[in-house]
Parts: C-alpha cells; structure tokens; sequence
C-alpha cells in the first residue's frame, strides 16, 4: 500500500484562480512567474472533508476524509483523545475516480447540516466502476482504514461501518467478512445472500434501513437478511420507513439516535 497524501476537496481549482490573479496583478504571465507560494497563500487545513488516494496492487484509489475540529494526529497511545472512525461505502451513483462524488449524497451532506453530532474520522472511499461491488475493492477499503488508524488517534473498540444502495451490500458483506473489525454496521436499502450473511455474522449489532417503497431495491432483501440473522439469535435492528422510495439515506442519517446509537456500540 502506498499512501498519496491529498489536499483539501475544492481547494485546489480555488488556488489556481488565486495564482493566477496574483500572476496578473504582477504583470507576470508565464508559468504563473509571479505566484506566491502554496504554502504562503493557505497551508493545508487540519479540519474538513480531504482528499487522500491510496495504492493497492498498482491501482490508485482516490476518497475521502473527514476530519472533526479540534481532532489529535498521531497520539494512538492517548486514548483519551481517541475518536471513532465510521467507513462510509456510497451508491453506485456515485462510482468513478474524481475521489469526491461520493461526497453528494448519504453521511456526508448529514455531517455538513449537524457536525456536533458526527465527531468522529469517517473515510468515504469511492468504488471505481457501477459493475463492480464493494467486495471487489475490499482490499482498498482496508487499506484506506489503516492509513486513517495510523494518522488519527482512533479507538480500535469504536469502528463502524455503513452504506447506502451498493454500499447497503459492501456492509453486509465486508461486515460479514470482517467480524473482528466492527464494533456496528448500518446498512440502508441493501441487499445480499441472506443465508450466507446470516452463516457469517458474529456478534455485530446491526442497524439496518429500507423504504417500503424501494422500486430499486426491494425492501423484501433487507427484511429477508433481517429475518435469518434474527434466526441465529443476533443483535439487530430494523427501521422500515412507510413511505420512503429508494433515497431512505436523508432520512436514516439525519435520524438523531442513529449516530448516538452507533457511537454507544464498542467491540469487545
């Protein structure tokens, strides 16, 4: 893995503009001869949403960070500074490599309405292309993971992961797959193999979402999942809204106990 530190999303086409002034007003137009430097004009915030890209196996993956105010860098023995880390896996609607578009829809626009309420590192990586599914990329999800655990002060007890639509499926699946890792999952309008994720399941508390007016994802596919893991005797949790269509996402991440409720649940 080979870590590709990034620069604030937005920020960059905002400083060509500003250089580009700058070269003007000086009577400076070629190669920008009169630029102040990057680090003069604005360094790098320590806060916000960031962009990062990670190599795994010779492809670059681009995402994004969240970073709370106030958060701790590289200070893992300090547990008292230590944040929770929520991995947000998107839709297929949102898929490509511009490492931002996964930003549009889900947690992300929640946190921007009710930051108070997310403090905490969330990773949002971004699935290259709509034919693939998240499990295709789980080694890239990984990675970006251990890149956040190994710049953050994050809890190890107090990792969450959750995702809408194909991302509702990477967190049924890569949940299944790495039981060791979640202390929650919270899916919405997913969909899998209820009896191999049910065959698979530990001892997760699980969260899950589904309108019942889903025309892209069948709510049946939640409740089915729902149903066998209930079978084995888990810790789950259903929220069907009555009459949400396939966008139940606003409503689940703006839900006030969702987040409470997540942050609650700590991995033995």
């Amino acid at each position: 893995m080979r870590l590709v530190r990034g620069t604030p999303i937005g920020v960059r086409r905002k400083f060509f503009v500003m250089c580009a002034g700058a070269a003007i007003g000086a009577g400076c137009f070629s190669m920008l001869g009169g630029c102040v430097p990057w680090s003069e004009l604005r360094p790098e915030p320590d806060t916000g949403f960031i962009d990062r890209a990670v190599s795994v196996d010779g492809t670059e993956y681009r995402y994004a960070i969240y970073i709370p105010r106030k958060v701790h860098r590289i200070v893992r023995s300090d547990e008292s500074n230590a944040l929770p880390l929520v991995v947000f896996l998107h839709g297929s609607g949102e898929c490509g490599t511009d490492g931002s578009k996964q930003l549009a829809v889900g947690l992300a626009p929640a946190i921007m309405l009710e930051p108070a309420r997310w403090n905490c590192i969330v990773v949002f990586p971004q699935k290259p292309t709509q034919k693939s599914q998240w499990e295709d990329h789980e080694p890239a999800v990984m990675a970006m993971i251990k890149a956040a655990r190994c710049e953050f002060a994050i809890d190890p007890r107090r990792i969450y992961l959750t995702g809408l639509s194909q991302g509702g499926h990477g967190s049924w699946e890569i949940g299944a797959r790495h039981p060791e890792m979640w202390a929650a999952v919270a899916p919405l309008c997913g969909y899998g193999d209820p009896t191999s994720i049910a065959s698979r399941w530990t001892s997760t508390p699980v969260w899950a979402f589904h309108g019942l007016k889903d025309t892209v994802v069948p709510p049946a596919q939640t409740a089915a999942i729902i149903d066998a893991l209930t079978a084995g005797g888990h810790n789950v949790k259903y929220t069907a809204f009555p009459d949400e269509n396939h966008n139940c996402w606003d409503k689940a991440y703006r839900e006030p106990a969702l987040a409470e409720w997540m942050f609650a649940q700590r991995r033995k």
